[in-house]
C-alpha cells in the first residue's frame, strides 16, 4: 500500500525492527501479534511453545518499558504451527515518547508478516455489574488523547475497526463475553468522576490509558483486530480510591483465563 513519505520512514524503521527479529528468532514470518496490557503477563505462557525471548531493546527503535506490570520483552511463540508474536508490555503515551513510539510495535508486527493483532488492557468499567475480573470484548473505541497517529492526509477508515468475526469468535468459545466501547485518555492520572460522567454520556462503557491509537495504525496497515479489556476496577467516582497495584492484582487473578482464551482463537484463526 502506498504511503506518505513521513509515514513511510516509519514503515522503514518497523522493517529494520522486522529484520532483527527474524535474526533473533529464527522465523521467517509471524502470523499473529498478541499485545498483553497491565498484569496480562501470565496469560502469555498459555498461548503456546516459546521459541525465543528477549528485552524488547535488543530490537532497533524500542525502548525499555517504564511502567509496572509491563515487562518490556518480546515473545515468539509457536501455537500449534500458528507463529505468535508476543509483546509483553507497551509504550504508553504519557511516558512522553511520542505517538510513534507508542505504535512502532505495531508496524513491527505488520513488517513482520502479521495479518491479525490481538490488543488487551487493563481499565476501568463504567457497569457496575463488571466486578474486577471480568473481561469485555471491545467493539468501538472513543480516542480522547487529543492525539492522532497518522500523519499527513491519511484517511482510514474505522468503520468495524475491532473485527466483528474475531469477537464472534471468542463468543463461540465463551458466551458469557459482552461489548464494550473503551474510551482511551492520555494519562497518567486517573480519570475524574465528571470526565466519566462525560464518558457515559457519549457512551463509551469502558476508560483506560492504551490501545486506541495503536488500533488505529494496526487498521492503517492493514491487520485484522481483536480488542479484549479485563475490567481491573469499578471507574472513578463509582468505588473507592484508584490505584495501580488494584489494576495488576486484577489482571493477575484473571489471567489463567484471558491466556486459554487467546490462545483458543488464535489457533481457530485460518
Amino acid at each position: 500500500m502506498p504511503f506518505n513519505a513521513e509515514t513511510q520512514a516509519l514503515q522503514d524503521k518497523a522493517a529494520e525492527s522486522a529484520a532483527t527479529l527474524r535474526a533473533l528468532t529464527g522465523v521467517e514470518t509471524h502470523d499473529v501479534a498478541v499485545v498483553l496490557g497491565s498484569g496480562w503477563v501470565p496469560a502469555a505462557d498459555l498461548l503456546g511453545t516459546t521459541v525465543a525471548e528477549f528485552p524488547n531493546t535488543e530490537l532497533p527503535h524500542f525502548s525499555a518499558s517504564g511502567v509496572d506490570g509491563h515487562a518490556g520483552t518480546i515473545r515468539s511463540v509457536d501455537a500449534d504451527g500458528t507463529r505468535v508474536l508476543v509483546f509483553l508490555g507497551r509504550t504508553h503515551l504519557y511516558e512522553g515518547k511520542g505517538v510513534d513510539a507508542v505504535t512502532h510495535g505495531v508496524r513491527t508486527a505488520q513488517q513482520a508478516g502479521c495479518r491479525t493483532i490481538m490488543f488487551t488492557n487493563g481499565c476501568g468499567g463504567l457497569d457496575p455489574e463488571w466486578s474486577p475480573g471480568t473481561p469485555v470484548l471491545i467493539a468501538d473505541h472513543i480516542n480522547l488523547t487529543g492525539a492522532s497517529p497518522l500523519h499527513g492526509a491519511d484517511f482510514v477508515d474505522l468503520t468495524n475497526l475491532y473485527s466483528p468475526r474475531l469477537r464472534d469468535m471468542c463468543r463461540e468459545i465463551d458466551p458469557t463475553l459482552v461489548d464494550g466501547v473503551y474510551a482511551q485518555f492520555r494519562g497518567p492520572m486517573y480519570e475524574t468522576p465528571a470526565e466519566i460522567g462525560m464518558v457515559r454520556a457519549i457512551g463509551g462503557t469502558l476508560v483506560g490509558m492504551s490501545t486506541a491509537l495503536e488500533a488505529i495504525v494496526a487498521r492503517s496497515v492493514g491487520l485484522e483486530i481483536l480488542g479484549v479489556s479485563l475490567v481491573t476496577n469499578l471507574a472513578a467516582g463509582m468505588a473507592g480510591p484508584l490505584n495501580h497495584e488494584e489494576v495488576l492484582a486484577a489482571g493477575k487473578a484473571a489471567a489463567t483465563r484471558m491466556g486459554g482464551l487467546l490462545a483458543t482463537v488464535i489457533r481457530k484463526i485460518p
